[in-house]
């Protein structure tokens, strides 16, 4: 039974006898005979090599990184090596095996010698019960068999799935919590003073939004529009992104000491990735001299600047984006339909977003392109290391393609556009966007939402259906010659190894990045849960149900769509954990940008304590927020717009003035002392919130100990039987 079992399996197109392909194949499979292999070729429409290593390697393997706790064992005895342990170390061999040509198998596959090269699904009894109980649509709600993918994916891939089951159990608390605040948003949604303002505002002229066929206004008109801004803008928000603050700080450190308890249990705590490498090479090399640490400030110098001019070109494509949606509204405004003349911006927002997310698409492709070119001129010594310089690169690009255009409608969008009569100008035609008189947070909200959905809905789908058409297609392709062997030439056709090799041929191709494509995806999810939370309560609820699909989505394309992954050792989440700490931070930041920024809590803040009834007249009778909305607009005398603004008259013709969204005097337009009062109080309140959200944070992670107790008893327990047997052993050689 044991002798059947193959290690990996090599498949090759059929190359003419004596050509060059068929040549560097043959050397390759001779290295691999020297070093004790046993080669087995089955013959169909391709070639089909199984490989299977000898004992003496895994043995070697045993002996070399025997454990300090291991050491007093019988060297002569060797347990049963496990197999994911068996297909590590074979991959390893495979592909650091040299040919005389001093050609390895990467090399060989890019010149076709080779077309794949995978390990086996093995019909074993932990497949099957992964297959049932895991790989199911209707486990959705139950808990993962940790150990259990361990032992048939290795210990990376088992992480993986603990990290994620564990982010998405800890997610349903803010899902909980930001729910809570969504619904209190709702239940304010009329009684809110400034919406009632602006819906009563019928006598309040605005501005025209832009220079041609575009009319003056009435504030009221956008009664509902200024309900739903301030059923997302309000205190129960600002409460939201500290609590984010502080759960991002909580589920890290509770993730630290999860990741503790899992690889104690594993016995691989104190586990080291260098050794392992070094003897992996010695078991394949003997004659091993490894590769020296490294370190050139020219060659960095150059991959920093690539990396600069490369997030250049993001924010580029983020510009881009800004002027696509001041063409739109231009575009809009001029419609013959009335609903799009009605909706310019809030149509150029949710366009703009759907053109966002086909560009996230796009350029996620370019920068993992751009990052593994980059990786190539670091030369990194080990795989490791190229890794997590991958890590940092395509998560920088990553990050600056999701958020770009989100950072632009934060924290530019209605700050840069300039006054009635002095408009800021795309190529001196086309005027930049305004903010809504209510505020900026709704568009943000929409382009967030939009985002997500898309991201969660098309990027799923898309997920799980291409691997599935692809495997169905694939299959399909190999019945007729399967159908023909069985007429024609019946003994092969029996041979068991056959059926198993081809219908593994046939699931979908899977490489090194397999699996950190799915950590990137999540990752990125992470960021947007918690970075711009404030602005979009309801991230946590999306990312609770997506994750709940997309761990069972990830097991079904693992166990029943692909190819099984080459295992690898591990005993944390590796460079990943490092970015959700800097994304941790970077939510502080982001989400006291927005409520400073973005959002009106700060000026109505400051009108309810310094230029209210309540503070003026010392009258309690009254809400504090009457007249926010008028003390929030500037007025524009018509008379001086610019000569080409051709606005239609409309209102205009019942008055001199109008009004827009600013803080300016009314004769020169200058600033006038509120600005500078909110700007001030703006700066405090961004100084206060990330300082106090910081030193939370600060606090969290001190007060929850990275290791649980009973893991360090656990450990100095080991540690002391250990030192206790070795000097029973000393004591006795030396009376």
């Amino acid at each position: 039974q044991d002798e059947e079992k193959w290690d990996f399996v090599l498949v090759s197109d059929i190359h003419e006898v004596g050509s060059e392909k068929e040549i560097k194949r043959k050397k390759f499979l001779d290295e691999l005979s020297k070093k004790g292999f046993t080669i087995k070729k089955i013959e169909d429409k391709k070639l089909f090599y199984g490989v299977r290593a000898p004992k003496q390697i895994f043995q070697k393997y045993q002996g070399l990184l025997r454990k300090p706790d291991n050491r007093l064992q019988n060297p002569n005895v060797h347990q049963d090596i496990p197999a994911t342990t068996r297909i590590r170390i074979v991959n390893f061999i495979l592909q650091n095996t040299t040919t005389p040509d001093l050609e390895k198998l990467h090399d060989l596959m890019k010149k076709k010698v080779f077309e794949a090269t995978f390990p086996l699904h093995e019909k074993e009894e932990v497949r099957e019960f992964l297959k049932e109980k895991w790989a199911r649509w209707r486990g959705i709600f139950c808990q993962q068999p940790i150990e259990k993918i361990r032992c048939y994916f290795g210990e990376k891939v088992a992480l993986y799935f603990a990290w994620l089951g564990w982010y998405t159990c800890l997610l349903g608390i803010a899902a909980a919590v930001g729910t809570v605040v969504f619904v209190a948003g709702i239940t304010v949604f009329s009684s809110s003073q400034v919406s009632k303002e602006i819906c009563e505002a019928s006598n309040t002229i605005m501005c025209p939004l832009c220079d041609q066929k575009c009319s003056f206004w009435l504030l009221s008109d956008t009664c509902t529009y200024a309900k739903v801004t301030h059923m997302i803008d309000n205190e129960g928000t600002v409460l939201f992104a500290m609590f984010m603050a502080i759960w991002a700080t909580v589920f890290l450190e509770l993730w630290k000491r999860q990741r503790a308890t899992v690889v104690t249990n594993w016995d691989l705590y104190r586990w080291d990735e260098e050794e392992e490498e070094l003897a992996m090479e010695l078991i394949n090399n003997l004659q091993h001299e490894p590769r020296q640490y490294q370190h050139s400030y020219f060659r960095s110098t150059i991959i920093l600047l690539l990396v600069l001019l490369m997030i250049a070109v993001l924010i580029g494509i983020a510009h881009a984006l800004v002027i696509y949606r001041v063409i739109a509204v231009a575009l809009f405004t001029q419609s013959n339909f009335a609903f799009l003349r009605e909706q310019a911006n809030t149509m150029a927002v949710m366009t703009g977003a759907v053109l966002h997310y086909i560009t996230i698409v796009v350029m996620t492709k370019v920068n993992r392109r751009v990052a593994l070119y980059l990786c190539d001129l670091e030369k990194p010594r080990t795989f490791s290391q190229r890794e997590n310089n991958f890590t940092v690169k395509i998560f920088t690009f990553q990050f600056f393609t999701n958020f770009s255009s989100l950072i632009y409608i934060a924290f530019f969008l209605g700050r840069i556009n300039g006054h009635p009569g002095n408009y800021v100008r795309i190529a001196g035609k086309w005027r930049l966007e305004e903010c809504h008189p209510s505020g900026c947070i709704t568009d943000l909200f929409i382009q967030m939402a939009i985002i997500m959905l898309l991201k969660q809905t098309i990027s799923n789908v898309m997920e799980y259906l291409v691997p599935w058409i692809a495997h169905k297609l694939r299959k399909k392709q190999q019945r007729p010659k399967k159908r023909r062997m069985i007429l024609g030439e019946e003994e092969e056709a029996e041979d068991p190894c056959k059926r198993q090799w081809l219908s593994n041929y046939q699931l979908n191709e899977v490489n090194i990045f397999s699996l950190f494509d799915e950590f990137l995806e999540m990752v990125i999810q992470y960021s947007f849960t918690t970075i711009f939370v404030a602005a979009f309560p309801l991230a946590p609820l999306l990312a609770f149900f997506n994750n709940l699909f997309e761990i069972r989505l990830d097991a079904i394309k693992m166990m029943r769509l692909c190819r099984r992954m080459v295992p690898r050792k591990a005993n944390d989440i590796g460079i990943w954990l490092y970015v959700l700490e800097a994304i941790g931070i970077l939510a502080v930041i982001g989400n006291g940008l927005v409520i400073a920024i973005t959002s009106d809590f700060i000026p109505m803040q400051v009108y309810k304590y310094t230029y209210s009834p309540c503070m003026t007249e010392n009258n309690t009778g009254v809400d504090c927020l009457t007249g926010y909305i008028n003390h929030s607009l500037s007025t524009f005398r018509i008379q001086d717009f610019e000569p080409y603004t051709n606005g239609e008259p409309g209102l205009a013709l019942t008055g001199l003035c109008c009004r827009y969204r600013d803080y300016r005097n009314a004769d020169d337009y200058s600033y006038t002392v509120q600005f500078w009062h909110i700007f001030a109080a703006r700066l405090a309140f961004l100084i206060l919130f990330e300082h106090v959200a910081l030193c939370v944070k600060l606090i969290a992670a001190w007060y929850v100990p990275d290791v649980p107790q009973f893991v360090k008893n656990q450990l100095l327990d080991r540690k002391h039987s250990n030192l206790h047997e070795e000097l029973r052993w000393v004591m006795p050689q030396k009376v």
